[in-house]
């Protein structure tokens, strides 16, 4: 691994930013916010074509009946556990180690991390997909799912955690090419298997012409096809040495110092997806009280939620090799702003975009169902919490950045606030016999707790490495 020179080593030591290194890397030497946006944009592309997918998907399972919609609100929270851990916690993880490897210079380095993340990538794919087979039922069952609720639950689970190790794969590969830098073809990526699970799920869900329906499970199973395709892809670029960094497991030695630099930042960052999905579990839960309905009408809203909140995940995304890079070189002052920079627009496109569909929420609720209480259900979930959906986004940026960083424990704290404050309040609302309403109000509270309280953790946190990594040997 080349070295520090001494001048970089005094600035370091003394608190100011290094002087710039003579080689070209945009990453670390063009304007923040055109290279930041320039990084995003590819990502944005990628989770506008998922946004097509929430919409598909929803609008045709809203098609086989209440009862799936239903099914697929009390799935939801699983779902977005395996694939926000393996995409942006574990992903983070992978990303952030690379992109700091490639910021000190160190290639090998870089490539022996590489094989190092997938690995750990499979063997969580293996995890989940244990896990959910053994424990499912009875996980959806606490949720409070029950009769054909319940069944149409489970056939899910079985098929698309029955091949969890395909969806770690595809986003572990995609973690270490976004930490060279390489935005695109991951997101023409996701993009492709989008397209794909849409038109999969869809005939398999449905049934067209000679193809049988067959419900929630077609609809998994189009959605794992398009997986493999796009990690298959993946796989090939990063095996043929096209890319920065070249996976290759010839004479490869499994090394603890590897897990460790990737763990250090995915396994801390793993608690925050796992908080978000025990708030929206816990949250379900008690909506499920209320009745399918209201169940069916905020799992249309948290939906849309998430789709609103992934052009947080791209500006995110974008930012973790740019800080990663940043902090390898020693550059601290530029990574920090970096992540303020990342946490401003994640925070103003998104709350824009809530206010719009708090302001007009038939806009969405109306495409998935006709149903007047489930209707009713959706708008006032949308009124309530649409414009502070900011908040959330600008927690997603500043967790990414501190991933970049290596620094995640304090927006992970913040979730851990978040999920006892909804634990709390809602057990309190419970015992008072409260409407759906003030569960929602409940919902818009945490989200503005979760934003300052990650705000003020990448605040006070000191961003210095404690000391350089070891050479990969």
């Amino acid at each position: 691994m080349s070295e520090l020179g001494g001048a970089e080593v005094s600035a370091v030591a003394e608190g100011r930013e290094p002087p710039r290194r003579t080689y070209a890397n945009p990453l670390l030497d063009r304007p923040i916010l055109p290279t930041l946006l320039k990084l995003a944009a590819p990502n944005v592309v990628a989770l506008t074509a998922g946004t097509c997918v929430v919409i598909a998907e929803t609008s045709y399972i809203g098609r086989l009946g209440v009862e799936p919609l239903a099914a697929m609100a009390l799935v939801f929270p699983f779902v977005i556990l395996m694939m926000t851990m393996s995409g942006g916690a574990m992903g983070g993880g992978v990303a952030s180690a690379v992109a700091r490897a490639l910021g000190a210079n160190d290639a090998a380095r870089a490539a022996t991390l590489a094989v190092h993340g997938l690995t750990i990538g499979i063997c969580f794919g293996l995890v989940f997909m244990i896990g959910m087979l053994v424990f499912g039922p009875k996980l959806l069952a606490l949720l409070g799912g029950q009769g054909r609720v319940l069944d149409e639950a489970i056939a899910y689970t079985q098929i698309l955690f029955g091949g969890a190790v395909i969806p770690w794969i595809m986003n572990t590969l995609a973690a270490l090419l976004r930490g060279t830098g390489n935005m695109r073809l991951p997101s023409a990526m996701v993009l492709a298997s989008a397209l794909l699970q849409i038109l999969l799920g869809g005939i398999l869900g449905l049934g067209l012409g000679p193809v049988p329906s067959f419900g929630m499970r077609g609809v998994a199973t189009g959605t794992l096809i398009a997986f493999a395709t796009g990690a298959a892809v993946m796989a090939w670029y990063l095996l043929s040495g096209r890319s920065r960094v070249k996976l290759s497991v010839r004479r490869i030695r499994l090394q603890g110092a590897m897990f460790y630099d990737i763990l250090k930042v995915g396994a801390v960052a793993c608690f925050s997806p796992l908080q978000v999905v025990l708030s929206i579990t816990v949250f379900t839960r008690m909506l499920a009280s209320l009745g399918t309905e209201v169940l069916a009408g905020y799992g249309i809203g948290a939906r849309l939620e998430f789709m609103l909140t992934s052009l947080a995940f791209a500006v995110g995304i974008a930012s973790v090799p740019m800080i990663g890079m940043a902090i390898g070189a020693g550059r601290i002052a530029r990574a920090r702003r970096i992540a303020w920079i990342g946490g401003g627009v994640s925070f103003a496109a998104v709350g824009l975009a809530g206010m719009i569909f708090a302001i007009f929420p038939d806009l969405w609720v109306n495409l998935f169902t006709d149903n007047a209480a489930v209707r009713a259900a959706g708008r006032q979930y949308l009124s309530t919490v649409g414009p502070l959906f900011a908040f959330i986004g600008l927690s997603i940026s500043l967790y990414f950045s501190s991933q970049g960083a290596a620094k995640v424990l304090g927006p992970v704290l913040a979730q851990t606030a978040r999920l006892i404050f909804v634990v709390a309040g809602g057990w309190w609302l419970m015992q008072r016999g409260a409407t759906s309403t003030e569960f929602f109000w409940l919902a818009a509270a945490s989200m503005i707790l979760l934003g300052v309280l990650a705000a003020a953790a990448v605040r006070f946190t000191d961003w210095n490495p404690k000391a350089r990594p070891a050479p990969a040997g």
